[in-house]
């Protein structure tokens, strides 16, 4: 129920009444996916621009478990118990001002800024509105949190770095990855020509998503079936039969890779360079005005989200393990808030 009280920061918006404690799945220290447990924690307090949601879902990424165990962004967490995750989808619950473009009651998609505040594994996020969008109409709102973190990152590596273009000839690694399939989507859509390379299973479905050439990198030597390529996007790197140092290989004189995991190729500009390449790294920042374009691809059927598995919150330890256990067809999704309320 819509009511008229005072915002959080002292000004006057419509909210829908909001509890002061909420459960998240919180992480008590550096370890194992046991560390992940259920907490009841307060509630977020909205601040200044920022608008609050409850969270019907979350996305796991990745870098949640590099996080986690460690690695990641660990090093920034000041304390502990701390709550991970960057994408959401929900209601908004309250916003900055009465005549915001985002009204209560509306459905959102974003992602949060971990670990320089708290993440989205819990029942309500209160978050900048330069970090949160409309969800695509076309999606649940389950879907829409599979997308902000994957379809921004491909985004920032195809469309920002890359420059996709008509003609261009790309490589994309992991292509049936949660960024992966993403990128082989809006890649073929600004019309390069993309190879993509995953397991035997997921051949028939990325040709579906637009690669014309696919290879089972399991089975086939990926660098003697290609050459003289544009663009590599290395979801890779190193950590598995040196993928990114192989890549430079299927690159024509002065091409560019770009290598996006954290830490998965040490030496990785030097080793570029030495072989005549471009190279560089990418790290993706929330942006609303870019999910918004997202959100119109999606909502044409341009591009499409794939969810491999949904779990409750109580198992986001079992969704941290699985993402490790790698083989994910597009994202895994925590289940945190029943719709409507």
């Amino acid at each position: 129920m819509i009511e008229q009280r005072s915002g959080s920061s002292a000004t006057t918006s419509p909210t829908l009444t909001h509890p002061e404690t909420m459960r998240a799945a919180v992480m008590s220290g550096i370890g194992g996916p046991e560390v992940l447990g259920i907490a009841e924690v307060p509630s977020p307090v909205r601040v200044n621009a920022e608008v609050l949601v409850k969270v019907a879902a979350a996305g796991v990424n990745p870098l949640d478990a590099k996080t986690r165990a460690g690695r990641g962004v660990a090093a920034a967490i000041s304390s502990y118990p701390c709550i991970l995750g960057y994408d959401f989808a929900g209601v908004v619950v309250e916003t900055p001002y009465a005549a915001h473009p985002l009204n209560v009651g509306d459905e959102v998609f974003g992602m949060m800024s971990v670990p320089r505040g708290a993440g989205s594994y819990a029942e309500y996020v209160s978050v900048p509105t330069l970090q949160v969008a409309r969800k695509p109409k076309s999606l649940s709102l389950t879907e829409a949190a599979a997308v902000p973190l994957a379809a921004l990152t491909a985004w920032g590596l195809v469309v920002d770095l890359a420059k996709a273009h008509e003609g261009q000839r790309m490589l994309i690694h992991a292509a049936a990855g949660g960024v992966g399939h993403f990128a082989v989507q809006f890649a073929t859509y600004f019309g390069a020509r993309v190879a993509a390379t995953g397991s035997a299973r997921n051949l028939n479905w990325l040709r579906e998503l637009g690669a014309s050439t696919v290879i089972d990198y399991t089975a086939v030597a990926f660098e003697q079936q290609l050459s003289d390529l544009d663009v590599v996007i290395d979801l890779v790197g190193n950590v598995h039969a040196e993928t990114g140092s192989r890549s430079l290989s299927t690159l024509r004189p002065g091409g560019l890779i770009i290598n996006g995991p954290t830490g998965s190729w040490p030496g990785f500009e030097e080793e570029a360079a030495a072989a005549g390449m471009r190279a560089t790294t990418y790290k993706v920042a929330p942006d609303a005005s870019t999910l918004a374009v997202i959100a119109r691809l999606i909502d044409s059927g341009d591009v499409r989200v794939h969810v491999d598995r949904s779990y409750p919150l109580s198992a986001a330890g079992e969704a941290h393990r699985d993402i490790e256990g790698g083989h994910t067809r597009g994202k895994l999704v925590l289940q945190i808030g029943a719709m409507p309320f």
